[in-house]
């Protein structure tokens, strides 16, 4: 089969273009994009598309890269293709910053692609990565952090900046691509850095992917299909994940998000895995964090028991914790700034209170309670407000605290019921506790509910306290 026959099947199957589209294709002078351009340029009728150039100068390699962009401006100015150009003086960032030489160009180059897509009315930024990009990102991720995300692959399309990148060539090689060009008498530049054992891809294409061409000449294909159905299993998977976090997981506030462990620990572990990495999308923005399999392994030991209390600390000063059988993930100033719950009023008038263990309280009158307000999760207690002071309000223990229990003559210290129901040393001092206006405990929230209380509503209560 033909490239364009190829390339036009991935593109039917795969639904990358629609009637009117005006596309933006990313052209570096070199053979993949060369193709990738002509190829459009040839079909756009076909298509009834709108097709135009971009190209970035990096300025690394001197009067080679200026003479990228005059190729590639020639090529344009031949077959009526509007051309964005731009130099970005890489060297000078580099100088500044001393980062990864691929990372800034990738993120500048990225940027200028934005800019265009804004002030144009392209909807679609095009690249030429094919099939022996897909084999070596694949290879890639294995000997790097082998993740779901990272297994399945160069995907053919995503979200870019509210429009959308697509990249056609996926599923044809190479050596299909060179051929290409060949019949249709297109030229191509050459960049001298490929040929270079710098940088990790380059060591991949040059060492471990003939090897494996010579194991196996049909290897790219393989990998093509085996991205392509672990995109499928795995997209079915997050969809019923994305169910699940929906009924699970609470952002309370900001970048604050809770859980019942138990509540996690139900579901497959497919789909706990998928959980946390819907989790840390909201939290990061870095690809290569979210797919950081340390990062997923460290949040699901943590989540492996609800007994006691323990923390996991994580990038850009986020911290995972266990404790009152939940797990909490927020930034670490606001955790080590949750020193006392004094002055959370729960009345009738409040609505919900959220606590920073992530427990939310809520005091309703009984003939207001309807079930929208419950989850799955929420425990309800019935009591008479006239027996209590109210409103209610939460703080932390303090030296001597006793609370009355149903069947008991005497109020039990609370030292003494933190010993009995085995709550852990570091975490008695700043458990909440129920307090009404007397100062007198009436509940430790999650652990033991005062003599003031009932599961199920008695003859005289009116009021009730849902917990979730």
């Amino acid at each position: 089969m033909s490239l364009e026959l190829k390339v036009q099947k991935f593109i039917e199957e795969e639904q990358l273009l629609q009637q009117d589209d005006h596309l933006l294709i990313a052209v570096s002078g070199g053979v993949d994009s060369m193709a990738l351009l002509h190829y459009f340029v040839k079909t756009k009728e076909q298509w009834g598309i709108t097709v135009e150039a971009v190209h970035v100068d990096h300025m690394l390699r001197g009067e080679a890269s200026a003479e990228d962009r005059a190729f590639v401006q020639k090529y344009c100015d031949e077959y009526g293709v509007y051309l964005y150009a731009k130099a970005i003086p890489i060297p000078e960032i580099m100088a500044l910053e001393n980062g990864n030489t691929q990372l800034i160009c990738r993120r500048e180059r990225y940027q200028y692609f934005k800019e265009i897509m804004e002030q144009t009315d392209a909807r679609k930024l095009v690249t030429a990565h094919h099939a022996d990009d897909q084999l070596e990102s694949v290879l890639m991720a294995l000997t790097k952090n082998a993740t779901i995300n990272g297994m399945q692959g160069i995907r053919s399309q995503r979200i870019f900046e509210g429009k959308t990148l697509i990249r056609p060539f996926l599923t044809v090689t190479k050596s299909e691509i060179r051929e290409y060009l060949l019949k249709q008498g297109i030229d191509y530049r050459e960049d001298a850095s490929n040929a270079k054992d710098t940088y990790v891809r380059n060591r991949f294409r040059h060492h471990v992917v003939p090897f494996l061409e010579a194991e196996n000449s049909r290897v790219t294909e393989q990998v093509t299909h085996f991205t392509k159905q672990l995109q499928e299993d795995d997209a079915y998977l997050m969809t019923l994940a994305k169910d699940v976090f929906s009924r699970t997981v609470k952002r309370i506030d900001g970048n604050t998000y809770s859980m019942e462990i138990k509540a996690l620990q139900l579901v497959p572990l497919a789909l706990q895995r998928r959980l946390i990495l819907i989790l840390l999308n909201y939290l990061y923005k870095d690809s290569n964090t979210i797919q950081s399999y340390a990062l997923l392994t460290s949040i699901s030991k943590l989540c492996d028991t609800t007994a006691g209390y323990a923390e996991v600390h994580l990038p850009e000063d986020f911290i995972a914790v266990r404790r009152y059988g939940k797990l909490t993930i927020q930034k670490k100033e606001l955790f080590e700034g949750q020193a006392s719950f004094e002055n959370k009023i729960i009345s009738t008038a409040n609505g919900w209170t959220t606590l920073t263990n992530g427990e939310r309280l809520c005091v309703v009158e009984l003939p207001d309670l309807s079930s929208e307000m419950l989850t799955d999760t929420a425990q309800l207690f019935y009591f008479n407000a006239s027996k209590l002071q109210l409103p209610l309000y939460v703080r932390a223990r303090k030296e001597g605290d006793r609370m009355l229990l149903k069947g008991m003559d005497q109020p039990k210290r609370l030292s003494r019921l933190f010993i009995d129901e085995k709550i852990p040393l570091n975490e008695r001092n700043s458990w909440p506790l129920l307090i009404s206006q007397s100062d007198e405990v009436v509940a430790v929230i999650g652990v033991r509910m005062g003599m003031f209380f009932s599961t199920s509503p008695q003859p005289n209560d009116d009021t009730v306290l849902i917990v979730d």
